[in-house]
């Protein structure tokens, strides 16, 4: 049950129809695992712990540095050299004491990734390499969770939730030899909290079953622009995934 502290804190998701108590039950039962604390998993995070999700696996090998400051707006000055995991473990627990943060400082592997997502019921990746998206896309389809998915460009982003086929894979079926990263080519601050914002939101309606999640969709966002567009994917049956065998 909801305590007194939890009512007054959830009161405007109490009275939203699609959530209501009953949604607010399943986000304090849900166990979310954010696949990096950066630009899009920090945003996020916030937004996580503050709607009541009970349980945050935090899933970073790094440290703050002072250009993560930027875009990663879960930290703070005081915590550059501070492990990125540890930092955001301490913020959201003073944000949201109902929420359980679990700490895993380290980089998922073959080896480990199966073990570490396997302890969670949604997974959301907000991380900075195609090698790490694919394996993440491999262990969820083979557990079965799903997976919400956020990217930046520089000023653009992409949204989706995999969850069955397609998969990530048939999105990008091999890693692009000319990928650019925000190191190189940079990314717009803000940027980072619109899709970390949006990826926090659909994992709340993955979670509650408000609406309808993007399940078989990208939703594209320009920033230079200021527009948005969804497009339909489509499954790969040749997919070494989530293809017919």
């Amino acid at each position: 049950m909801l305590t007194d502290d939890e009512i007054d804190r959830y009161a405007r998701h109490l009275v939203l129809k699609e959530i209501g108590g009953q949604g607010q039950m399943k986000l304090k039962a849900a166990k979310v695992a954010l696949v990096g604390m950066g630009g899009i998993g920090s945003p996020a995070a916030l937004y996580l712990a503050a709607a009541g999700v009970g349980t945050l696996g935090l899933i970073d090998d790094d440290e703050v540095s002072l250009s993560n400051l930027q875009r990663q707006v879960l930290f703070g000055s005081k915590d550059i050299g501070a492990p990125k995991a540890e930092a955001a473990a301490v913020h959201l627990d003073n944000l949201n004491p109902h929420c359980q943060c679990r700490i895993h400082r380290l980089r998922l592997t073959a080896d480990n990734a199966a073990e570490v997502l396997g302890g969670y019921d949604v997974v959301l990746d907000g991380c900075d390499n195609f090698e790490t998206r694919l394996l993440v896309n491999r262990v969820c389809h083979a557990l079965k969770k799903p997976l919400v998915s956020a990217a930046l460009g520089r000023f653009s982003g992409q949204l989706a939730t995999f969850d069955g086929s397609p998969c990530y894979q048939c999105l990008v079926p091999e890693i692009p030899p000319d990928a650019e990263t925000c190191e190189r080519v940079g990314v717009v601050g803000a940027l980072a909290g619109i899709m970390g914002s949006l990826a926090a939101l659909e994992t709340i309606k993955v979670i509650t079953g408000a609406g309808e999640t993007l399940r078989g969709k990208l939703l594209i966002f320009d920033g230079l622009d200021m527009t948005s567009r969804i497009v339909k994917l489509a499954a790969d049956p040749t997919c070494p995934v989530c293809g017919v065998k």
